[in-house]
């Protein structure tokens, strides 16, 4: 009777921290839209997801370099509720609490319930990601942060599959694995291929067991729903949009676009804080280890090198008050952090190679996979839950003669991400590439399709200005051109595009400005309007000069806009 009491009490206990999470993170994430829109990306999502709900078909009639789940998702929900702004900050404002309690819940599995104090520690690690979640740092619906989120998905699954080892769990792990490639292809695909080499490495080793056919009869299980899920995906391309077109853009152009080379990947660890910090780590450790370490002050100086780089990022949070250096201090936790993963990673797989113990193996591949977008310093803002986790996988190996040492490092985690990462996130640092008055403004969207987007400055009240001049001036039948193509335009009017390309910048633009106008001409399009006041720091029209040198040849100035010049053809 008491047990079940017990029970009853642990399960509503986990409820309420559940809800806690959830409702938190979705409240910040709704507090952040509520202050911002970076008009760039969401032009971009919405505008490529109404043309899907239009009926137009990506990558076989128009371009897209990036894989379809986030925009077939958003296409989805403008069909059934229609073009409503305030849906998809309610999709990202979900996600992003859904993505924190997955997190929890993988904490859970990594910690063990036979830990000391394991409740408490993955409540501290989970609760910094209310403003480090994947919608948190950039709150609206992205591919990225989708992507994560199937990668945590997938990581539960994962480890449920390790505890239960069932035909049930292996279908639903292996089709969650293949999940994330088509939300984002350099997140999804190499932890696609790094947990299927590991499969095929642990059937590998299991062969040589008297037991092989009871130990590899899950594996195999596991192998073939993830072969049958990528099958059937790859189906399903080739009959809707071809496969060709589909490797074409997101697989080939898309390398030859954004694909950085090998120096710029490992860019990472060439920062001067692990100079100080690792040699630091390297004393702990060996004070811990040495026949000293029963002293309490050799325990003290030994624990005070190992969290020196947390102490440092919060002291200089509060000696510096330069938002960039201060995000640059928070940052520089990442490659010391995965380093030390890292070599834990590889201690631990000497035991002997397990499920479990390759989970970091796969964390630190999507990781550093994401890194190839924009490596550290851009590419980060989606997955510190990965980081989390992989915090909660060193704090794992805590041997249990220093078991205390486990909440203490975990309420100083928490406390270094939740000040520091915190205003990261209310900052909006990360989105520095915005030209963003911190004194502006704040202008409220009034279009119907727009309510609930918010920024500050001139841009929402610019893009209104266009789109009012547009519906009097322009009939609905007449083909548009913008450029560079920063706002939601079709989206908010409930226009069909007509141009195969509706975001110009070099990683979306296959298009050279002869071959551009000569599409113009092609598609017969019409107009052409120019944003002259953009909300980016920087025109990332490929040759902008050249490409409104010709505009000016084919086209006449007609109206001049607070942002905008608009051209009609002559």
């Amino acid at each position: 009777m008491i047990h079940l009491r017990v029970e009853k009490t642990t399960r509503f206990a986990d409820l309420a921290v559940g809800a806690l999470l959830f409702f938190a993170t979705a409240a910040f994430v709704l507090w952040q839209n509520s202050r911002v829109a970076v008009l760039w990306d969401l032009g971009y999502l919405l505008d490529t997801s109404w043309r899907i709900a239009l009926g137009q078909v990506p990558y076989r009639e128009f371009p897209l370099v990036h894989p379809p789940l986030t925009f077939l998702i958003q296409a989805l929900l403008m069909r059934t509720f229609g073009r409503h702004y305030l849906i998809q900050i309610l999709y990202a404002a979900l996600s992003g609490g859904s993505g924190t309690v997955l997190s929890w819940r993988i904490l859970y599995r990594i910690l063990g319930p036979e830990r000391p104090y394991m409740r408490w520690i993955a409540f501290l690690l989970a609760a910094p990601l209310t403003v480090l979640g994947i919608y948190s740092v950039y709150p609206h619906p992205i591919y990225d942060c989708d992507c994560a989120l199937a990668i945590l998905f997938a990581i539960l699954l994962l480890q449920r599959f390790a505890d239960a080892q069932t035909l049930m769990a292996a279908t639903l792990a292996g089709a969650a694995v293949v999940l994330p490639v088509f939300f984002k292809q350099n997140m999804g695909l190499p932890f696609l291929l790094v947990v299927v080499a590991a499969l095929v490495l642990l059937s590998a080793i299991n062969l040589r067991s008297p037991e092989r056919s009871r130990l590899n009869r899950p594996l195999v299980q596991l192998l073939a729903t993830i072969a049958v899920a990528g099958i059937t995906a790859i189906l399903l391309l080739h009959f809707t949009v071809g496969l060709n077109n589909y490797l074409r853009w997101t697989i080939q152009f898309a390398a030859q676009r954004r694909l950085p080379g090998l120096a710029d990947m490992l860019a990472i660890y060439r920062q001067p804080s692990l100079l100080r910090s690792l040699p630091a780590l390297a004393a702990s450790l060996l004070l811990l280890a040495s026949r000293w370490a029963k002293s309490l002050w050799v325990r003290i100086l030994a624990t005070l090198l190992m969290v020196a780089p947390l102490l440092a990022t919060l002291v200089f949070f509060f000696m510096n008050d330069d938002a960039d250096e201060r995000a640059d201090s928070l940052l520089a936790l990442w490659p010391h952090l995965l380093i030390v993963a890292a070599l834990l990673a590889l201690f631990e797989l000497r035991k002997g190679v397990t499920l479990p113990r390759l989970m970091p193996v796969f964390m630190l591949t999507a990781i550093h996979g994401t890194f190839m977008s924009q490596q550290l310093w851009g590419s980060t803002y989606a997955i510190w839950p990965l980081l989390v986790l992989l915090v909660a996988q060193m704090l794992a190996q805590i041997p249990a003669s220093h078991a205390k040492l486990a909440p203490a490092l975990a309420l100083l985690v928490s406390v270094t991400f939740l000040v520091s990462g915190g205003y990261y996130a209310v900052s909006l640092e990360r989105l520095n590439y915005l030209q963003i008055p911190a004194d502006g403004p704040l202008t409220r969207a009034t279009l119907p399709a727009l309510q609930g987007m918010a920024s500050r400055g001139m841009s929402i009240a610019n893009f209104e200005e266009l789109t009012a001049f547009v519906a009097r001036e322009i009939r609905a039948q007449d083909g548009l051109l913008l450029l560079p193509g920063e706002d939601p335009f079709y989206f908010a009017t409930g226009r069909t595009p007509q141009f195969p390309v509706l975001l110009f910048d070099p990683a979306t633009d296959p298009y050279s400005p002869e071959d551009l106008l000569a599409e113009a001409r092609r598609r017969n399009i019409r107009w052409v309007i120019v944003k002259t006041h953009l909300q980016s720091t920087e025109n990332p029209l490929p040759q902008p000069a050249e490409v409104i040198e010709r505009v000016n040849r084919e086209f006449m100035p007609y109206q001049q806009l607070a942002g905008y010049d608009v051209y009609k053809r002559r």
